[in-house]
């Protein structure tokens, strides 16, 4: 279990969790070089935050490595709300894999709303850090065999604090969610482009 002293304060979550994540893959890394995480999908947002760099972004930025932010409820920022509009954006996704882009008021594309599976609530992908936001609908997209990505879902069946990164025993266990991708594909690059496998291994950490 992980203390954690710092209180939460809205729209901060970083300073509370990253630190700890930071150093869960930064063990990884070393100790384990050959699992070395090629994605991060993390329980939270990227871009799509009151500041626009949410916990995706911090921990992305902190260990350089391609970061997606996956939530589960939107985030109501830039004039995007759960109103109407959005309900009936919503029903209009009927298809597995169907999205539609979160724009807000400023005219800028935040993340996507994206129907992984056959459920009627859909999930908010951001963009975290080095990786474009297609890429990041497809490589989550890739990972569900239910609503949740698998990496971030079986975190969550665990227990939330049962699970370490792909058998690696040795780190601490984390309070929240956090999926380690290993593909062992390349991610992409800016344009969108990658290859992926469905295979996804479970990760811990967090958001």
């Amino acid at each position: 279990m992980v203390a954690v002293s710092a209180p939460y304060v809205a729209g901060f979550l970083a300073f509370r969790e990253v630190p700890f994540l930071v150093e869960a893959v930064q063990r990884l890394q070393q100790e384990e070089p050959g699992l070395k995480p090629q994605v991060l999908l993390v329980d939270g947002n990227g871009l799509l935050h009151h500041r626009g760099f949410g916990v995706a972004c911090h921990l992305g930025v902190l260990t350089d490595l391609p970061c997606i932010g996956v939530a589960k409820n939107l985030l109501q920022v830039d004039g995007l709300a759960r109103d109407e509009l959005h309900r009936e954006q919503i029903r209009s996704l009927q298809r597995e894999g169907d999205t539609f882009p979160l724009t807000g008021t400023s005219g800028s594309v935040l993340g996507m709303a994206l129907r992984s599976c056959n459920s009627s609530k859909p999930l908010y992908i951001s963009v975290g850090h080095r990786v474009c936001l297609e890429t990041a609908v497809r490589l989550v997209q890739s990972c569900c065999r239910y609503r949740i990505p698998e990496p971030i879902r079986q975190v969550q069946k665990q227990g939330n604090c049962s699970a370490v990164p792909l058998g690696f025993s040795s780190l601490p266990h984390s309070t929240r969610n956090c999926g380690l991708w290993d593909s062992r594909q390349p991610v992409g690059d800016s344009t969108g482009s990658h290859s992926v496998s469905r295979s996804c291994h479970q990760g811990s950490a967090s958001d």
